[in-house]
């Protein structure tokens, strides 16, 4: 059974087939998020500080830590900033450093630089997640050598140097190249967590269906974990909790065993938590209990991320006053 294990100094997280699926936070990136990119050019980790937090309180199993910022204000001064190269390897030491000096869950190191993958592996305790490869030449070459070296799992993304394929077929042939080409370099299936790449079903009417087939394919065929960015089914779309919400349990269903998302998000968890009992993913249907006391708080007038808090420091005390 395909079991891909990530670890923090003290936690262990098991993404497979028969585990309970897998959230990972998605809102430490500065991507397309000038306030954050600013406060991090001036010093101020307040904001990852505060997301990294509220992300695991409402059920983040893992968080992905991506260090994509562009320093415009810095960049005007010394030319270097204009290189990513040059800012995101000293970044993302700082953002592995302070998030896991504040929570204990796995981290998914996330950048395009493969000197910044590096330094993230270096910082990192335990076994984190690397984000990530594709079937680019370049990339193969770049990044297998380090999931190799540090024997750590790796987000395999599902293009090569020909771009992004609209057919399902053209990427599971992606996906198979980057298995075989791990393997090479001894690197097993079942530390390759395969990104189908979900396309927005609002530019694609049939983008739900192909994915959850490939799903499918990747599951049998493969034997591999699979991920994907969840909000993309969604892009361009009025009301996209409520598209998220139908797809993530769908995707469940279909074989998917994690995903890089917003988990400050009470309709997505909900989605998540229900299809974990469905799956029989939840034993005795305690997390999906759990959830519902969050949600009865949530009718008293606390946001998600306050009830989530509340709740996880109340199992907390419970636990402490049980083994006194």
């Amino acid at each position: 059974m395909t079991r891909t294990v990530l670890e923090s100094k003290t936690k262990t997280v098991v993404i497979g087939f028969e585990e309970p699926f897998c959230v990972i936070g998605e809102r430490i990136n500065p991507t397309g998020r000038k306030k954050l990119a600013a406060e991090l050019e001036a010093g101020d980790f307040s904001t990852v500080e505060r997301d990294a937090l509220e992300q695991v309180a409402c059920g983040a199993m893992v968080l992905d830590v991506n260090s994509g910022a562009v320093f415009s204000n810095r960049m005007a001064q010394d030319p270097r900033y204009a290189d990513n190269n040059f800012v995101e390897p000293p970044l993302m030491r700082d953002l592995c450093a302070r998030v896991q000096a504040l929570v204990d869950v796995p981290l998914c190191i996330d950048s395009s630089v493969p000197e910044a993958l590096k330094v993230g592996l270096e910082t990192c305790e335990g076994r984190p997640l690397l984000n990530s490869v594709t079937g680019e030449e370049e990339r193969l070459e770049l990044v297998l050598p380090l999931v190799r070296k540090y024997n750590v799992p790796v987000v395999a993304i599902s293009n090569d140097d020909s771009g992004i394929s609209e057919d399902p077929d053209v990427r599971f042939a992606v996906a198979k190249k980057i298995v075989q080409r791990a393997a090479d370099y001894g690197i097993p299936a079942h530390d390759i967590v395969v990104d189908p790449l979900v396309m927005p079903v609002g530019a694609m009417a049939s983008a739900g269906r192909q994915v959850f087939t490939l799903i499918g394919r990747l599951r049998a065929e493969l034997g591999v974990n699979t991920t994907c960015g969840a909000s993309n089914i969604s892009f361009g779309l009025p009301h996209r909790h409520g598209v998220n919400a139908a797809f993530l349990p769908m995707a469940i269903g279909a074989g998917m065993t994690s995903a890089i998302m917003n988990p400050v998000r009470a309709p997505e968890m909900a989605a998540i938590r229900a299809a974990n009992l469905l799956m029989d993913h939840d034993p005795n249907g305690g997390d999906w209990i759990r959830f519902a006391r969050i949600l009865e708080a949530m009718k008293q007038g606390a946001d998600f991320a306050e009830a989530a808090a509340a709740a996880a420091g109340a199992g907390r005390a419970g636990r402490r006053r049980a083994r006194g």
